[in-house]
């Protein structure tokens, strides 16, 4: 008996995926990202950086979507929604890097050195995307 394909799992478990953003001109811009899917608030959260292509249309036009791929090719999901921008911060401490600090765990686990990330956070100008999830959908191919 096979199990049915449920693309919110494809997208909890997937940690490299691509992130669609629309430019002015309304063509999509795409970029690989490292997502993590906290499935039960809805929010699919990436760290991207101020001031880059997906950044500034974001800030533009807040819709975007996510699509990951199974590591075998066979299955994809993707998620849309509206983005919400948490950041940059200036201050290590602040609720802005503190925000990516809670991503990082979620996603990875501990650092070894908060205070190195901290800093790399603000002098990189990193900014917490927050996918609110609209709708998920996907296949299984085989």
């Amino acid at each position: 008996m096979t199990t049915a394909f449920d693309p919110h799992t494809l997208l909890a478990e997937s940690r490299i995926g691509v992130l669609a953003t629309l430019r002015a001109d309304g063509r999509p811009q795409l970029s690989p990202v490292t997502p993590y899917y906290d499935r039960e608030a809805g929010i699919l959260y990436v760290s991207i950086v101020e001031g880059r292509a997906k950044t500034v249309n974001l800030r533009r036009d807040p819709r975007v979507a996510l699509e990951v791929t199974a590591p075998d090719g066979w299955a994809w999901a993707t998620a849309d929604g509206t983005a919400e921008l948490i950041g940059p911060g200036t201050d290590p401490n602040g609720p802005e890097v503190e925000a990516l600090v809670g991503y990082y765990r979620a996603a990875a686990g501990e650092h070894p050195d908060w205070d190195e990330y901290r800093a790399v956070m603000v002098a990189d100008k990193r900014v917490l995307l927050a996918l609110h999830v609209d709708r998920v959908y996907g296949q299984k191919i085989r």
